[in-house]
């Protein structure tokens, strides 16, 4: 349906559309002829843009007069069609959100994504504003929000009011300490602040203010005029923030496979700060396509400081902003934009080259890409919990946590409570494993490559002998906390998957500077940390009942 000979020499923009006449991908060129050509006329490296091609099924084309009015134009086609093909910044870890939540009483959250928390009970819609560039403005806005209005924070509203309630920081919706509607005001008000109507909240609230005091209902006067002082604060630190010029953006990046790295620091006075990453599919032109979607959407600095020259029509569009574009070939900007480098490589490979080093000192079968670690908690025998933490490629998977309370009872017996909670873990594992059919196939159960419980050789072999018993062959290991010790087992022969008992509490002492000590330090601080929060929820429950 693609005619060659009709696409115009222009400059201007390209809307490839799939078969049910979707936009799927919205692209500039200085001549759109040659441009749209070149997706034809061979096989590309790219096999992002070999499955575009595929889907190609006709072109539209919006003719303008120069390639800077072709780069505005794609950034607004870009945002109002949201093509499948073009990068997309918002899956960014740079982008977080405040959230209010549609319950009840509802509650400020940070969201990186918009997502509705998943409840029949909700009575409307979640509504999110951002996205915040700067993570520290955010947590400043969300803290003072929650503590200004007495937002609660619990995930279920209790039976009793908390600790927040007796040092003032909650409401007490759950006691009926406040009511629904006057809940649902201060959340109005958090919500204008949010928005940026600082001035009429304060209006707003002042005006409530001198009712009350006509009245003689000075207790909730006294409140609203803490209110209004907050605010007022808040609202010059916001202003302070949005006031903040910096001098240089310092942008690099680094391409592996189909996907680029990019990291942008802004710089004042040449001091790097304000990091932000971007993790994006490659595209031949990635760069021009971040460049503008940012500086659209954010203030243009100065100077834009690239490792390598970019198209006369981009450095117009900058230059529009106030900015300019420079390529330094000595100096000092040149070290900067190494270190902004450097900051990607680590930032993207930093974590791997730990799970390498892993299982290299460690004599591990495979590279253990996928690490589960547990640990037990309790207090004096009472309230036992386990917890257990996924890592990926050296990266907390959080969505993968897992909790447990312990059914054996509140028994001061570590080992009986780590038995009872890796097998709960991979019993199910193991029958899948077992029944080798398309009942298998159909369950997602994947094994992790590396098992760590916190503790020495007794812990250790009460994980050994569930895996033996479930027939697993996933190797497992020990940290001992005294001198960060890991405790190996040793295989059995003949069989390099399983762990045996021959040679149980083998030590192996890791430089305390090496990456892989590091990791499993952390998966097991982690593992700790979550075990103490479950336990700590469980016991509040208990004091609340």
């Amino acid at each position: 349906m693609i005619n060659l000979k009709e696409i115009p020499k222009n400059p201007g923009c390209y809307l490839f559309k799939d078969s049910k006449d979707k936009v799927i991908y919205v692209g500039k060129a200085k001549s759109l002829v040659n441009r749209v050509k070149s997706y034809f006329a061979k096989e590309h490296e790219s096999v992002k843009t070999n499955v575009l091609v595929s889907h190609i099924d006709s072109v539209e084309f919006v003719v303008t007069d120069s390639e800077v009015e072709a780069l505005i134009l794609e950034n607004n086609l870009i945002k109002k069609y949201k093509p499948k093909y073009n990068i997309d910044l918002k899956d960014s870890k740079r982008y977080a959100f405040v959230q209010v939540t549609g319950e009840m009483f509802p509650r400020l959250l940070i969201a990186r994504k918009r997502l509705e928390i998943r409840d029949s009970k909700l009575e409307r819609a979640s509504r999110f504003y951002g996205p915040f560039v700067s993570g520290m403005s955010r947590d400043y806005v969300l803290h003072a929000l929650r503590k200004i209005f007495k937002i609660r924070t619990c995930v279920k509203l209790p039976k009793k009011v908390c600790m927040r309630f007796q040092i003032g920081l909650c409401s007490g919706p759950c006691e009926g300490k406040i009511s629904k509607t006057d809940y649902l005001e201060n959340v109005k008000n958090a919500e204008m602040v949010l928005k940026g109507k600082t001035k009429a909240v304060v209006e707003i609230l002042s005006k409530r203010m001198k009712g009350f005091s006509i009245d003689k209902d000075f207790e909730r006067a006294l409140i609203l005029r803490e209110q209004i002082r907050a605010i007022k604060d808040l609202g010059e630190k916001q202003k302070m923030e949005r006031d903040k010029k910096y001098d240089e953006d310092f942008i690099n990046w680094i391409i592996s496979g189909d996907k680029v790295y990019l990291i942008l620091f802004n710089a004042r006075r040449g001091i790097l700060e304000n990091k932000q990453f971007f993790e994006f599919d490659w595209s031949p032109n990635f760069l021009e396509e971040f460049l503008v979607q940012f500086y659209s959407d954010y203030d243009c600095p100065k100077e834009v400081v690239l490792p390598e020259d970019v198209d006369s029509g981009l450095k117009e569009f900058i230059e529009r902003l106030g900015g300019k574009v420079v390529v330094p070939k000595m100096g000092e900007k040149v070290k900067l934009l190494e270190l902004v480098k450097k900051n990607v490589d680590l930032a993207v490979f930093g974590n791997v080259d730990k799970v390498k080093e892993l299982k290299e000192k460690l004599g591990l079968i495979k590279l253990p890409r996928v690490i589960e670690c547990f640990d037990v908690s309790h207090l004096s025998g009472t309230d036992v919990v386990a917890s257990m933490v996924q890592f990926r490629d050296g990266v907390a998977d959080k969505s993968n946590y897992r909790k447990f309370r312990i059914r054996g009872g509140d028994v001061n017996d570590d080992y009986a409570a780590m038995r009872e909670v890796i097998s709960r873990r991979y019993h199910r594992l193991a029958e899948v494993r077992g029944i080798g059919s398309s009942e298998a196939r159909d369950e997602k159960m994947e094994a992790p490559d590396l098992i760590v419980v916190d503790g020495g050789k007794g812990q250790l072999g009460v994980a050994v002998g569930v895996l033996e018993e479930l027939k697993l062959g996933i190797e497992v290991i020990g940290l001992a906390k005294a001198e960060e010790t890991v405790i190996l087992p040793k295989r059995q022969d003949g069989d390099l998957g399983v762990w045996g008992h021959g040679g149980l509490g083998r030590e192996v002492r890791l430089d305390k500077k090496s990456g892989a000590l590091k990791l499993l330090i952390e998966i097991r601080d982690e593992a700790h940390r979550f075990a103490i929060g479950y336990q700590r929820l469980l016991r509040g429950k208990k004091i609340r009942e």
